[in-house]
């Protein structure tokens, strides 16, 4: 029976939990695959920067004893005890690799060696990732991870390979209530990553997926990095060695974030934004009708940061909730 002069209360029809930038941390990656039945979510999704930051050596002692350097000091533990010191060497966001002194001295000459054994580490993590999720999430859980501007093209074909894993990176993506539209590209930043353009090229490859869909169709963008100047993407200004510019006895904070995402929320109106990249600046903030979502990163500290967000039926943002955890 129809109700006059009474609006009834949405319902909600989808909740996501979002996480992003946990770089290697597999701490991390398991509990953001529990933090689907913790936050009781549809849709869990990683937008990016899954990537670890790098190799740390693990050298075999003449008497069996593992050595490596964690944080820049030299920890040595008994023989046997590599998993237990490749997972500390893992919470600082890095993979440990045993190897012999030669490997190590022929690695440190040889840059492509390196690159490839990097990246093919991260891959390897990758693959576990997948298999886990296959493992731990309900099947009627939808996991979806895209990549950032850290994480290797290589880690694109893992992801596609996965039956359970969903990557719909610069595709639209059919949540229901929205369609997502995700982008992991960013522009230029000072470590020349593999995954940056141009602010013009940005607002293309936001535009190219968006300027496809109905004009009604409410949307969600999943895009790694933040809106300009938005409260979202403040980070340390860095100076030409990258080192933190001091001004007035403290380092300057500036904005680092796109300007070409800022002006695609202003044009589009997703409902809500997700973004990462910039760890320091978790929050939410308005853009015009947009609710834009930064969860921030800990994940040295073995934290996840992450955003419940609820959808109703037609679309619109009932709530949403910056979790830790």
């Amino acid at each position: 029976m129809p109700s006059f002069g009474k609006q009834q209360k949405k319902q909600r029809a989808l909740r996501i939990f979002f996480a992003t930038d946990i770089h290697g941390s597999d701490t991390c990656f398991r509990k953001f695959l529990a933090a689907a039945k913790v936050y009781q979510a549809n849709v869990v999704i990683m937008g990016g920067d899954f990537a670890g930051k790098g190799l740390v050596p693990v050298l075999e002692k003449a008497d069996g004893s593992l050595t490596a350097r964690v944080d820049g000091e030299a920890v040595t533990m008994p023989a046997g005890s590599f998993d237990e010191l490749a997972k500390a060497v893992n919470r600082r966001g890095f993979y440990a690799v045993q190897m012999t002194p030669d490997e190590q001295e022929r690695l440190a000459s040889d840059r492509a060696a390196l690159d490839l054994l990097f990246r093919d580490e991260i891959a390897a993590q990758l693959r576990r990732w997948c298999e886990l999720a296959a493992e731990r999430l309900d099947p009627d859980i939808r996991c979806i991870v895209t990549p950032g501007n850290d994480d290797p093209v290589e880690a694109d074909a893992v992801l596609q390979a996965s039956e359970r894993v969903e990557c719909p990176e610069l595709v639209p993506c059919d949540l229901g209530p929205v369609t997502m539209v995700s982008v992991g590209i960013v522009p230029p930043t000072p470590w020349d990553t593999e995954r940056e353009c141009s602010e013009e090229e940005l607002g293309k490859h936001i535009s190219g997926i968006v300027d496809a869909l109905p004009e009604d169709r409410p949307m969600l963008f999943n895009l790694h990095c933040p809106p300009y100047a938005s409260g979202l993407d403040d980070a340390p200004e860095l100076d030409a060695t990258l080192k933190p510019v001091i001004r007035g006895g403290r380092p300057s904070i500036i904005p680092v974030g796109s300007k070409a995402v800022r002006e695609a929320i202003k044009r589009y109106q997703p409902v809500v934004a997700l973004h990462g990249h910039i760890h320091e600046s978790r929050g939410a903030q308005k853009i015009g009708r947009t609710i834009c979502v930064n969860p921030g990163s800990e994940y040295s500290s073995g934290v996840l940061k992450g955003a419940v967000v609820d959808l109703a039926e037609d679309g619109t943002c009932l709530d949403f909730l910056l979790t830790t955890g």
